[in-house]
């Protein structure tokens, strides 16, 4: 099962404090641990809020709110995508992470069978193509 990893944003990462070089030396060792493991599929730290902007949808209305956003609970400083058996594995990896302050929030990412019937043959061969068209696309820019 896919899972990301949501990190949590904090006052200090909203704050654009970058971290020191033992932090990054710490997560850099953690990440190589769970590429090693066939876990990672992805990770990526985001700049604060007060570099980025938020979209509001109402029906035809599109509203554009500029950064930063209040309520630094709510918010996302990165993220993790991990290939896992269970959810319980999820959590022991996540158990494992550097960080000595924060929050990790950890969600199963959907796959095409929990759609149901909904998902129909063609969906889900429209659905394969965006998958390699993606693979390939990413292979070509390495």
């Amino acid at each position: 099962m896919k899972v990301m990893v949501i990190v949590k944003a904090t006052q200090k990462s909203e704050a654009g404090v970058m971290p020191t070089t033992q932090e990054l030396t710490e997560m850099g060792q953690f990440n190589q641990e769970l590429v090693d493991a066939g876990v990672m599929l992805a990770g990526e730290g985001l700049h604060p809020t007060s570099k980025g902007v938020r979209i509001s949808f109402n029906g035809e209305n599109r509203v554009i709110t500029d950064g930063p956003f209040a309520e630094t609970k709510e918010l996302i400083a990165g993220f993790w995508m991990w290939e896992v058996d269970s959810m319980e594995a999820a959590i022991e990896w996540a158990r494992k992470s550097p960080f000595q302050e924060g929050e990790l929030e950890l969600r199963r990412v959907f796959e095409a069978d929990d759609f149901g019937e909904e998902f129909t043959p063609e969906l889900r061969e429209q659905e394969e193509k965006l998958v390699e068209e993606l693979a390939r696309r990413q292979e070509s820019s390495e």
